[in-house]
């Protein structure tokens, strides 16, 4: 028996030396499953961070292609009600010129105005061109005349031209001045 307890330390002298290095190696093994799971999610993270991205600018993208329509439908929807905002500015002018009843000119009048203001509400404005230096961005030539004025600057407003937003929609058709009618030679 004594035997048995003497072995009895060595025995718990060895269990208590392998716990130990049973222990500094489980930290150092946790250290590499941590490590390599680390290196096993960077690439992840930065998948996850790429199609957080991508997601994030098929949002934009979407909102910014939505709002194009719209803007495309209103274009085509402006363009035609141009001309028959045309033909009821032509309608007055013909109306002042002949003296028509001025309470139905007035009334004419009123409605133009509101139709004025509810294309202004939708960005749609009138191209200035009488008076303007000729801009062939937005003013369309269709003869130039001598005149007192400046050469290329428009004189005469045919047709009016209208912007939606910064985008021309349709150019004012113009008559350009040539400058000063040269004095023939009398000779």
């Amino acid at each position: 028996m004594s035997e048995e307890k003497q072995n009895e330390p060595i025995e718990q002298e060895e269990a208590v030396a392998t716990e130990e290095t049973a222990e500094e190696q489980a930290p150092a093994e946790d250290v590499e499953i941590i490590e390599e799971e680390k290196e096993e999610e960077e690439p992840l993270r930065i998948q996850l961070m790429r199609l957080q991205a991508d997601f994030d600018n098929f949002r934009k993208r979407q909102v910014r292609e939505r709002a194009d329509w719209i803007t495309r439908a209103n274009e085509d929807l402006f363009l035609e009600l141009l001309p028959v905002l045309d033909h009821y500015e032509m309608g007055l002018k013909s109306a002042e010129d002949h003296h028509a009843d001025k309470s139905v000119t007035e009334g004419f009048k009123m409605v133009y105005n509101q139709l004025i203001d509810l294309l202004e509400k939708f960005n749609v404005t009138s191209v200035e061109a009488i008076g303007e230096a000729f801009n062939p961005h937005v003013h369309e030539a269709l003869t130039h005349m001598p005149s007192d004025k400046p050469s290329e600057t428009v004189i005469e407003q045919v047709r009016r031209g209208y912007m939606l937003g910064d985008k021309l929609l349709r150019a004012a058709q113009v008559v350009v001045s040539s400058g000063p009618a040269e004095a023939k030679d009398s000779e």
